[in-house]
């Protein structure tokens, strides 16, 4: 018996390629909070048809990067106050805990690469370029946390990343900073001199801080 291949389209490599697109931009805050997405949409984007399109986005509503309403209409999402509140909580206690177990793995050449990504926020910030900003702040993130070699941990950390995404995206729109974030400096302060408390002090302000304003 002859069984037909699949279309192209409907593989595991091509929902693997939408989800993956799709869940970077989502965290990158390319797209704004309360966003409506469609499925024609997404398959004609990326050239798919709609069972990865549909794949793709029913696991980024299983993360929460999505919203799925009674109606089925797909969007993301539009954060409560309390929300916020309980994601930056989530943000300190998971962030400030992998930047402790990474600290004993701070070599220079670590802290070199932290200094160069926080020196290509101060360009993204002179552009006004908040999708650039957030990139490469969580850039700045990743790169310390990786040296906890705490796989699970920072796959959670991740997930609050993609739920505040969009979040983030308004956020950065209101700081009008014009200088990096002054607690990166302090992480790379404590980093340097194997400051634990002032390691896990730095990293739970940065996380916080700025998300107050949003519910403030």
């Amino acid at each position: 018996m002859i069984i037909n291949p699949k279309p192209a389209d409907a593989t595991p490599s091509a929902h693997d390629r939408v989800y993956r697109s799709l869940r970077s931009r989502i965290m990158h805050g390319e797209i704004a909070p309360g966003q409506a997405l469609t499925l024609r949409g997404i398959g004609k984007e990326y050239g798919v048809s709609m069972t990865p399109a549909r794949e793709a986005a029913r696991r980024l509503v299983a993360e929460g990067a999505l919203f799925l309403s009674s109606s089925g209409r797909v969007s993301t999402p539009e954060l409560s106050n309390e929300r916020i509140e309980e994601l930056a909580a989530l943000r300190a206690l998971i962030e400030v805990e992998l930047a402790s177990r990474a600290l004993p793995r701070a070599h220079i050449a670590l802290i070199e690469r932290l200094q160069t990504i926080n020196a290509s926020i101060s360009d993204y910030i002179s552009n006004r370029d908040a999708v650039g900003y957030i990139r490469s702040n969580l850039e700045f993130h990743r790169t310390l946390y990786l040296r906890a070699q705490a796989p699970a941990m920072l796959a959670m950390a991740e997930t609050v990343w993609l739920q505040l995404g969009p979040t983030m995206r308004a956020l950065y729109g209101r700081l009008r900073r014009t200088d990096p974030p002054h607690f990166h400096k302090l992480m790379i302060a404590a980093l340097k001199a194997g400051d634990e408390p002032g390691l896990r002090l730095a990293v739970r302000s940065d996380v916080t801080q700025g998300l107050k304003l949003l519910t403030g």
